[in-house]
């Protein structure tokens, strides 16, 4: 179906017809250059004047265009029921240690993240998603919401370091409460993903998971980080713990505390695990709901409108040249 965003723009199509009618000007006042006021008012003779169908059309497509012509498609009816997931990444300055294997190379953690989380929050079909970043404070990036692949693309173009650098886990889990609390019906999970420990923030892991507790909301934290890593030194290949920072006991007690469950990965197969455990969850239902898909039409009458506007220039252009070639 066709239709128009804003059709009260509209009123404006008798726009020329009324400031027509105005009295003009006394003459008297303007400034004339020699050849350009004659060749301006042969144009406006020889064009407006044998043409006004031209600039009525040229007028009436742009304001068409301005109202936002726009085609509504059939409606789609949205799943009634499914789950709502908060999804809390952590961004801090140690995300960026190379110590995982995906496709066979060697990336850091934060792109691991980023692709089999996308991958993850696109296959919810039928789920609420949001997402939170943290690091020195905690962001709320998306709100629970339905449009995945939106949420994907803004997980997709965070980087590292972009809210801080250290781990505030408590203001994570803060603010995905406090989300919740704005929803009556709801499954409350949230899955928290860290390679660190609490380190800075407003308020303690802690106190946050016992406030979480409180309102119903599940944790299910992940460990992320390789245990072993190789390293070249002057003295040959040193083999260190990258996750020696990991605070997994407080990991596992929020996890715990709330009902959740606390996961360790190693590499990107670990966290392909969650997938099972978020399944088993019991989706809630909703009230129906649907939307129908809008397709913008704007370029349309405006192309029509520029074509008409080179045309008219053209048809302006060509007397003019005719009548300076026979005076030369």
């Amino acid at each position: 179906m066709l239709s128009l965003a804003w059709p009260w723009l509209l009123i404006l199509l008798p726009l020329p017809f009324i400031i027509r009618r105005q009295p003009k000007p006394v003459s008297g006042g303007e400034l004339n250059l020699p050849g350009v006021a004659g060749y301006a008012a042969s144009l406006d003779a020889e064009g407006a004047s044998k043409r006004p169908w031209l600039l009525w059309c040229l007028w009436c497509l742009v304001v068409v265009a301005v109202a936002r012509p726009q085609w509504l498609g059939d409606p789609i009816e949205l799943p009634t029921k499914g789950r709502d997931l908060m999804v809390a990444v952590d961004l801090s300055g140690s995300m960026q240690l190379e110590d995982m294997v995906l496709d066979g190379q060697t990336v850091n953690r934060f792109e691991v993240i980023q692709k089999v989380v996308s991958e993850f929050i696109e296959r919810r079909a039928g789920d609420r998603i949001g997402l939170i970043l943290f690091a020195d404070a905690a962001y709320l990036q998306a709100p629970l919401t339905q449009d995945r692949r939106s949420v994907a693309q803004y997980l997709k173009e965070a980087e590292i370091g972009l809210v801080g650098k250290q781990t505030a886990i408590g203001d994570a889990i803060a603010l995905a409460t406090k989300r919740f609390d704005q929803i009556d019906k709801s499954n409350r999970v949230l899955i928290l993903l860290t390679d660190g420990s609490n380190n800075t923030g407003t308020i303690m892991p802690d106190q946050a998971t016992d406030i979480a507790a409180k309102r119903g909301v599940t944790i299910y934290t992940i460990g992320l980080g390789a245990d072993v890593m190789e390293r070249r030194t002057l003295f040959g290949i040193e083999r260190v713990n990258p996750s020696a920072d990991l605070d997994e006991a407080q990991l596992k007690r929020i996890a715990d505390s709330t009902h959740g469950r606390y996961f360790r990965a190693r590499n990107p197969q670990d966290l392909d695990a969650i997938y099972q455990e978020i399944d088993k969850l019991e989706p809630i239902s909703r009230d129906a709901l649907s939307y129908r898909p809008q397709s913008e039409l704007f370029y349309w009458p405006l192309g029509l409108a520029l074509l008409l506007l080179m045309l008219q220039a053209l048809f302006n252009q060509l007397p003019a040249n005719r009548r300076y070639g026979r005076n030369a």
